[in-house]
């Protein structure tokens, strides 16, 4: 033990690994429906490791942070843009009502109980389940300009005041919105969705799904009106809803690709493609159907191709169709035109925009043709667009760190505040621009996991041996005040959602869970409802909440 405990101080990356590894395996342990959660975990972890002295330094607390909040700030950026500029707005309102709620009950709180600034930023942080209020809140006061003793005094304060309020915060929450909830309001919450999904289209699918719009076939032509024709003459034959793209003349025979001017040949198999409508349709035409695997083995993608040219940018979508889905783009379907991640009416008047992005499937060769034209091909890559990310965080951390001097006081927004408002500019612009910034969605989990926890993590350590202090002087009355931090904001957004905005029951509770950024709650929500509708509500309050509450850590801090 006495090695373990020198070597664990003499190297402390090491106790941060070990912290990360116990905070993830017990964080992901289920005790009934019942979880500590990941972040919590970790951050009890830290606590207990750090008992025998590990001292972090501060810079690599704020790169962690850094790197969690860009993430987040990318992910929800598209979605936060879209619900300012756009019929989103009552969800954006509403989100800010409730976050000024949670943010209003912390600071009165906070004065009744005589508490400071790292106090009630951690009461908030934990009762509202918002880990960037911990973040921006430690980057406010090591930025203070107070005595050394006093920063770390504070920052010692502050995962204590978290780990005491966060776990009624996320179990609270998630209580409350799904099970007590809809009785108060008097609906019945898997009913109100179901009702929703069917007015708006019906049940959302989840996961991937057997159905296939597009497909392609083999058959043995012995209908005599196609023997002779051209390829072109047999497709305009089925009115162009079906293509003809390879052919073997016997069964022994060699494949042609075919063209426009290649001749069906008697007893010819032709791999043929088209929609499965157009497919049923006319299979009857053909002849009988076969199975020739080699025939039908044929490299085919999906691809979403960002439109970039200015030959046809500014076209519609039916002039671009009538001229690249013909030659040389023949038997390539296009199944969604995107704008800003939203879908686009798939109509021909459509007016296509440079950015615009078309997902386009058929054979490899013919997709590649099309993209070409039209633009830049978006295909999924494994790397990230590191440059984007790191200039991102630079250019939001200098802004974030400028300080204005009003009647002698410093004013800050902070680097961490800087940093998830590149983020969000930084996901927009990937999300209209897809030429650039590319991050995988896996590089997206580590960045924003691991940099979460890491900078809990590190705090969990460095405010250790202040740990047993706190909870025998905070411990009871700390907890309480946490359970009105989550309880009474939840109140303000049921009211005010319900009788104000006039949101459906559904989308309501899930706003209300994203105004809280709490993901517990969303599950909980779902497996009530047995549905996702209460998805389309957290989306915005969740984007929305994520500024908001890094911004009003600010006033926190500075109220006390």
């Amino acid at each position: 033990m006495p090695y373990l405990v020198h070597t664990l101080q003499k190297y402390p990356e090491i106790a941060l690994f070990l912290t990360l590894g116990v905070g993830f395996w017990i964080g992901n342990l289920k005790f009934g429906k019942f979880s500590l959660g990941v972040v919590t975990s970790t951050l009890l972890a830290g606590l207990l490791v750090g008992q025998i002295g590990i001292k972090l330094p501060s810079a690599l607390q704020a790169t962690f942070f850094a790197m969690f909040l860009f993430s987040v700030g990318y992910t929800v950026g598209p979605q936060f843009i879209r619900a300012i500029k756009s019929d989103g707005l009552p969800h954006v309102i509403f989100s800010v009502i409730v976050c000024v709620a949670g943010t209003a009950t912390a600071i009165v709180l906070g004065k009744m109980l005589g508490y400071n600034a790292a106090l009630t930023a951690g009461l908030l942080s934990g009762g509202y389940t918002n880990s960037t209020v911990l973040g921006v809140a430690t980057d406010l006061i090591q930025q203070s300009g107070v005595s050394r003793a006093q920063i770390q005094g504070a920052l010692a304060l502050l995962p204590i005041s978290y780990a005491v309020t966060y776990p009624f915060g996320t179990v609270g929450s998630s209580y409350l919105l799904a099970n007590i909830a809809p009785k108060l309001l008097r609906f019945d919450l898997a009913k109100e969705c179901e009702q929703y999904e069917r007015d708006h289209g019906g049940r959302t699918a989840v996961g991937t799904t057997a159905y296939r719009e597009y497909s392609a076939r083999a058959f043995r032509v012995t209908n005599p009106s196609l023997i002779g024709k051209s390829v072109r003459e047999v497709e305009a034959f089925f009115n162009h809803d079906i293509f003809v793209l390879r052919m073997r003349n016997g069964d022994e025979a060699a494949i042609v690709d075919c063209t426009r001017d290649t001749v069906v040949t008697e007893h010819a198999v032709l791999a043929v493609s088209g929609s499965l409508t157009a497919l049923l349709a006319h299979e009857g035409q053909f002849g009988p159907e076969v199975k020739d695997v080699p025939l039908l083995d044929f490299p085919t993608e999906r691809l979403d191709v960002v439109v970039t040219s200015k030959e046809y940018a500014g076209k519609t979508l039916g002039e671009i169709i009538d001229t690249l889905f013909d030659e040389p783009g023949r038997g390539v379907f296009l199944n969604k035109v995107t704008r800003s991640d939203v879908s686009m009416p798939m109509e021909r008047e459509t007016r296509i925009q440079r950015g615009d992005v078309l997902n386009i499937l058929g054979a490899r060769q013919d997709v590649a043709k099309i993209a070409r034209v039209l633009g830049y091909a978006d295909r999924p890559v494994e790397g990230s667009d590191m440059a984007f990310m790191a200039f991102g965080i630079v250019a939001g951390s200098l802004v974030g760190a400028f300080t204005i001097h009003v009647g002698g006081i410093p004013f800050s927004v902070g680097t961490a505040v800087g940093a998830i408002v590149a983020g969000i500019i930084c996901g927009h612009l990937r999300s209209t621009m897809r030429t650039f910034g590319y991050i995988p969605a896996p590089a997206i989990w580590v960045f924003n996991n691991v940099g979460l926890n890491g900078f809990i993590a590190c705090v969990g350590l460095n405010a250790a041996l202040g740990f047993v202090g706190g909870i025998e002087n905070y411990g009871l009355s700390l907890f309480l005040a946490g359970t009105l931090v989550t309880i009474v904001p939840l109140l303000v957004g049921l009211v005010v959602g319900r009788y104000v905005f006039k949101f459906h029951p559904g989308i309501l509770l899930g706003a209300c869970a994203g105004a809280r950024s709490t993901t517990a709650a969303l599950g909980s929500l779902q497996e009530v409802a047995k549905s996702n509708v209460p998805a389309i509500g957290y989306a915005t309050g969740y984007a929305v909440s994520r500024l908001m509450m890094a911004l009003l850590t600010i006033v926190v801090v500075r109220v006390f």
